[in-house]
């Protein structure tokens, strides 16, 4: 689905990403952690081409990411992007949010998009908030709408970038189980968290990532168990203890 090669990027003289190689596999969850300021976000934005990239290349299904035009703009409409803020359309109801990609971008009928809104809203549990604005749900539900905003595009790839960062406490389980789930329908998904525990049930393969650089990858059990590098180890035993 998405391919990594030799992936560099700095922002002047600060180097993000070096030699970045990383290939995720349809319907794989790829659970992204690090130390802050490691580079995670900065990956997962040139996936959706938010960054460009100074060196080597990423493959989205096969082809090097477009540069621009029409065709960028097809290759974003197959992949749902959910961030640390909700980037909700503020006046628009939750209903509204999730039609208006449907409808301009993909062209679909009104009610088409509608049914198809509230059976996202009704997946991801807020329903009952379809005709209210975003400034009158919790955090955790306007984080829950942006998840099924994503998915009303009907995308290929989903990448989550610290989704839950912003949220309350008591707010990020709500958003952690809607995620778990759509990793259990067989999404392809890369997720840049600093939740163990959801690294630990959700993913397929976790990618630790350190000073631009992945440092390892593992399946969770084999990653949180016996961690190689000592990089690793330490950034565990400091989460960890936590």
């Amino acid at each position: 689905m998405v391919s990594l090669e030799g992936v560099g990027k700095s922002f002047g003289a600060n180097r993000v990403l070096s030699d970045i190689n990383l290939s995720v596999e349809s319907g794989e969850v790829v659970v992204v952690i690090g130390p802050s300021g490691s580079g995670k976000s900065t990956m997962c934005r040139c996936i959706n081409r938010l960054e460009t990239i100074d060196e080597g290349r990423i493959l989205f299904e096969g082809r090097p990411l477009p540069a621009e035009g029409r065709e960028l703009a097809r290759m974003r409409a197959r992949v749902g992007m959910v961030f640390q803020s909700f980037n909700l359309f503020a006046h628009r109801t939750i209903l509204d949010n999730l039609t208006l990609g449907p409808v301009t971008v993909l062209g679909r009928k009104r009610s088409q998009a509608e049914e198809r809104a509230r059976e996202l809203l009704e997946r991801v549990g807020i329903a009952d908030k379809a005709d209210q604005l975003p400034r009158q749900l919790s955090g955790g539900q306007q984080q829950r709408a942006a998840i099924a905003r994503a998915l009303a595009m009907d995308p290929v790839l989903m990448l989550f970038d610290e989704p839950t960062s912003a949220l309350d406490p008591e707010m990020i389980s709500e958003v952690l189980d809607v995620m778990r789930a759509l990793a259990s329908s067989g999404m392809t998904m890369i997720v840049v968290t600093h939740e163990m525990g959801f690294a630990r049930s959700a993913a397929d393969r976790v990618a630790f990532m350190a000073d631009g650089r992945i440092v390892e990858t593992a399946p969770p059990a084999t990653f949180f168990d016996a961690p190689t590098s000592e990089r690793a180890r330490d950034f565990l035993g400091r989460v960890l203890r936590h």
